[in-house]
């Protein structure tokens, strides 16, 4: 009898050991609703950070417990266009999409079904974040950016506070 009781508190303590890839407390904490404080790019090239948002940049991030993400961000300063070209700059201070998401460890991975940009539609995105208490950092992969292409391969730097609903 003593053998089966350490048998199974050693494989109780065993499986306690293994580390998990999903951390169930980081998908609850990184539930609801979440404003954006700031945007900003670093450029691999040369290390240059921007803050192609400006310094006070709106928008929200929104974890749903069914598992479904939505971001709207948008920079600062924006004025309603009055041309074609107005229009064009505006996409330059706009990232938005949502699509069902899964945690791995310290990042999600979002398969987007909607996204400001088409080509972003059907893909899996993936980004690393930190949760330090009301605040939630976000740095997502080196990749060319839509909004900013211009400046070649680039991450970006996003913090969110969390907001009262």
């Amino acid at each position: 009898m003593r053998t089966g009781f350490a048998l199974a508190a050693l494989a109780t303590l065993s499986a306690s050991l293994i580390p998990e890839t999903v951390r169930a407390e980081d998908d609850a904490r990184l539930r609801g609703l979440w404003k954006l404080v700031s945007y900003e790019v670093e450029v691999r090239a040369n290390g240059e950070m921007l803050p192609v948002m400006g310094t006070h940049p709106t928008g929200y991030a929104y974890f749903t417990p069914d598992k479904r993400v939505f971001f709207v961000l948008t920079g600062e300063g924006r004025k309603p266009a009055e041309d074609d070209a107005q229009r064009a700059a505006l996409f330059k201070t706009l990232v938005s999409y949502t699509g069902r998401y899964r945690l791995d460890g310290d990042k999600w991975i979002a398969k987007l079904d909607v996204a400001w940009d088409p080509k972003w539609i059907g893909t899996e995105q993936t980004r690393t974040f930190t949760l330090e208490g009301e605040r939630l950092r976000v740095l997502t992969p080196w990749r060319v950016m839509p909004n900013w292409a211009d400046r070649g391969e680039t991450r970006s730097i996003v913090t969110f506070e969390r907001e009262k609903e």
